[in-house]
This record gives C-alpha cells, sequence and structure tokens, in this order.
C-alpha cells in the first residue's frame, strides 16, 4: 500500500491511528516481551466496541493481517504484527462494581492490577494473574491461572459475560444461555473466536489473606521442594503453594530455592497450615503475614519486567518426583541468566472440580504447571538463553503430561497447538 492508499482506506476510522513516525507509535508497539520487534503498518488505538467494529472494516478495506493487544503480555508476541494493523484495547479501561451483587463490568483492555485495586477496595476480587500488568483479555480467554484457582476456580469459572466482536463486525453478547457455544469456545479457546471488549466477573470476598515469600539457600533445594511435594500435595483448597528456582533480586547471581505462598482461609486456618512451611529448615528469607490481594498479584511482578527477553516453555506434571526435581536442580544450575527461574503452579481445588468438557480449557487434573521462564536483559544472550530453555523443557519431557497451557505458548509452539485444548 501506498501513502495514499492507506490514507484512502483509513479516512473513515472512527478511532485514533498511529503510523510509523508518530509521536507514540515506538511505545505503542511495543509488548511487554521485548524480545518480539514486530512494526505494525497502522495501529488502531480503540475506546469503545464501536471503534473495535471500525477498525475490523479498515482491516478489511485494507486486506491488512490483524492482531489485537489487550495488555501486551503474550509471550508468543501475537498481539502485535509485522506490517498489518494492530488494534489496541487499551484505551477501554472501563471498570465497574457492584458490591451488592458482587458483579464487575471490566473493558477489554483492562490490566488485574487495575482491576483487583477496584475490587479490593469493596472487600472483593476474582481469579486473576500472577503479575498485576498482565491484560485481563489475554489471560482470561487463555483459562486463567491465579493465586484464587484452588478457592475460586479459574478466571473462566467466574466469568458470567461477555460482549464480543466477531470477524465480520457483528456485535454479540454471550452466556450460558446466549449463544451458548460461543461462550463455551472463549472460555479456553484464546483469542481465536472475536474480540472481546467487555467481560462480567463474578466477585467473591477476599479479605483474610496471608502470604509471602519463603527462600532456602541452594544447597537445601533439594530438600526443600522434597518437601514442597508433600506440603503442597497435602494441602487444602485455601492454600496455594508455587515452588520456584530462583535467583536473588539483587542481581547477585545468588540461586535459591523458594515458594511463593498465599493462604486464604482464616487466621487460626493459616497459622496452622503455613506452621510446616515456615519452620521447615533454615530460610535466608521468609517474609509471610498479612497482605492485600493487590499485593499478592504483584508480589512477582519484579521478576518480569517490561522490555525484558522472554522465552517460555511450559507442561503439566502429575507430581512432583525426585527424578523431576534432580533434573530441575541440575538444569537451574546451567541457567545463564539470572533473570531465569523454574515455577511451578499447583493445581488443585475448585478449578480440577470442574467437568473437563465444560469449557474448552481442558486441564482440570490435579498437579502441577511447570513453567521454565527464560528471561534476560542482553539481545545479544538470545541464542543462549533459548537453547537453556528448550533443553530444560527437553530434559523434563518424559515427565511431562501431554497439555499444553495456551496462555504460555512460545512463537515456536505452532506444532503444540492441539495439545493445548486435548480431545
Amino acid at each position: 500500500m501506498t501513502k495514499s492508499d492507506v490514507d484512502s482506506t483509513t479516512a473513515d476510522f472512527a478511532g485514533q491511528l498511529l503510523r510509523p513516525g508518530d509521536q507514540s507509535y515506538e511505545q505503542v508497539r511495543r509488548i511487554h516481551n521485548g524480545h518480539i520487534d514486530k512494526r505494525p503498518r497502522l495501529i488502531a488505538l480503540c475506546a469503545d466496541t464501536s471503534e473495535v467494529v471500525s477498525a475490523l472494516e479498515l482491516a478489511e478495506r485494507s486486506g491488512l493481517e490483524v492482531s489485537v493487544r489487550g495488555g501486551g503480555h503474550s509471550i508468543a508476541g501475537r498481539s502485535v504484527v509485522d506490517d498489518g494493523l494492530m488494534i489496541d484495547l487499551s484505551p477501554m479501561k472501563r471498570i465497574v462494581i457492584d458490591s451488592e451483587t458482587r458483579l464487575a463490568q471490566i473493558g477489554g483492555g483492562a490490566t488485574w492490577g487495575e482491576v483487583n485495586e477496584a475490587t479490593s477496595a469493596h472487600g472483593l476480587g476474582t481469579t486473576g494473574g500472577i503479575i498485576s500488568t498482565t491484560g485481563v483479555g489475554g489471560l482470561t480467554l487463555g483459562g486463567g491461572m491465579g493465586w484464587l484457582m484452588a478457592t475460586r476456580g479459574l478466571s473462566i469459572d467466574n466469568l458470567l459475560s461477555v460482549e464480543i466482536v466477531l470477524a465480520d463486525g457483528q456485535v454479540l453478547p454471550a452466556d450460558e444461555n446466549t449463544n451458548p457455544d460461543l461462550f463455551w469456545a472463549i472460555r479456553g479457546g484464546g483469542g481465536n473466536f472475536g474480540i472481546v471488549t467487555s467481560f462480567e466477573f463474578r466477585l467473591h470476598p477476599v479479605t483474610e489473606i496471608r502470604g509471602g515469600l519463603v527462600a532456602h539457600p541452594f544447597d537445601a533445594a533439594r530438600d526443600f521442594l522434597r518437601f514442597l511435594a508433600d506440603y503442597s500435595a497435602a494441602g487444602t483448597d485455601e492454600l496455594s503453594v508455587m515452588p520456584l528456582l530462583v535467583h536473588a533480586p539483587d542481581g547477585s547471581g545468588l540461586k535459591l530455592a523458594a515458594t511463593a505462598v498465599a493462604h486464604f482461609g482464616t487466621a487460626a486456618q493459616a497459622e496452622a497450615e503455613l506452621r510446616p512451611l515456615l519452620e521447615f529448615g533454615s530460610p535466608v528469607l521468609s517474609d509471610v503475614g498479612p497482605i492485600s490481594y493487590p499485593a499478592l498479584n504483584s508480589m512477582l511482578d519484579g521478576g518480569f519486567p517490561a522490555g525484558a527477553s522472554y522465552y517460555w516453555k511450559s507442561n503439566f506434571m502429575s507430581s512432583i518426583t525426585e527424578e523431576a526435581v534432580d533434573i530441575m536442580i541440575d538444569r537451574f544450575l546451567q541457567c545463564p541468566s539470572t533473570m531465569s527461574g523454574i515455577a511451578l503452579e499447583h493445581l488443585h481445588g475448585a478449578m480440577t472440580r470442574v467437568p473437563v468438557r465444560a469449557t474448552a480449557f481442558p486441564h482440570r487434573q490435579p498437579g502441577y504447571n511447570v513453567l521454565i521462564a527464560g528471561v534476560w536483559a542482553d539481545p545479544s544472550a538470545n541464542a543462549q538463553n533459548i537453547a537453556w530453555t528448550r533443553a530444560t523443557y527437553e530434559a523434563l519431557q518424559p515427565l511431562l503430561g501431554s497439555g499444553r497451557y495456551v496462555n504460555y505458548l512460545s512463537e515456536d509452539d505452532r506444532a503444540a497447538v492441539p495439545d493445548a485444548y486435548g480431545p
């Protein structure tokens, strides 16, 4: 397309358009993963549903490939497209909380941090991500694992309805009774069915939380991970544990065996259930206590800064075996970046009691999601960090299941797409 072609094609677009060279173009085209460096031909900043419809009409007239950006956290970089049209929902941040009915109406461009601040003001919350800057749209459409999933289910298990714009520009409501097959599909089906401009969530009282971080020296990693395997497996729905192999946040490169933890029961229940964790071994850090829901959902933000390079691999594992512990420790010792880590997200409780066929998210078996998070700052180190992530995943492969969490698929994981949805 020539410049005159672009100008004539975009003349009827209702919203704000950015082109290469415009003042904020470079900032807006960038997504959370700095490893992704794509340059859209046009960026459509959409403030409401009508502008999303107008943007899709523009795409049809121009023939440009479309990407949709909510929070911009897509590890695979699907939020942005080279030489195409990026539909940016970030201006759509409307959040309306009804504390009496415990319902939230949330715009398609909101982030979980913004939602958590709004809901916690009423003593309420729902399942969001473990990083506060993650977009509500992307996380939810892929399933939505988060701190409350053992007590309240996944994000999609708390989703009541949506407004969605289909590829042909139709604007449809979808819930259990209206367009129910579409509603089934978007709960775990990712961005495959349309652009969700508004979400309605069920909220829950979230007032008493105890949580934080416990870290042990790396020479105690084997004993600590074995303890965490038994401790998490025996935990109640109110207990959420995330074992971690990480580096100290001071940049020293010091390796640690750690866990993030949260308890959503009463103070007495939390004291009893957290005591074995807090009394185990000789931790170098033990910072667990009363915590707000927004603070809990942002306490790991520092490990995932905007603009860093990311390459992830993940899969499900039924239990933390001694063989898995040995492999993870060995592979983490060879990690080339002090920003990378391995996390084990514990799947149990309410999210496992939803029937497998109830939504397009089929991963309802108790166990763990193993996340090998390659994170680094120096672009010249791309090859070695990607190689470490791949090699670590391959070493664990014989112990892993067949499922993949669609939100964690990397750019080169297209062949694994069927594993994200199951039979």
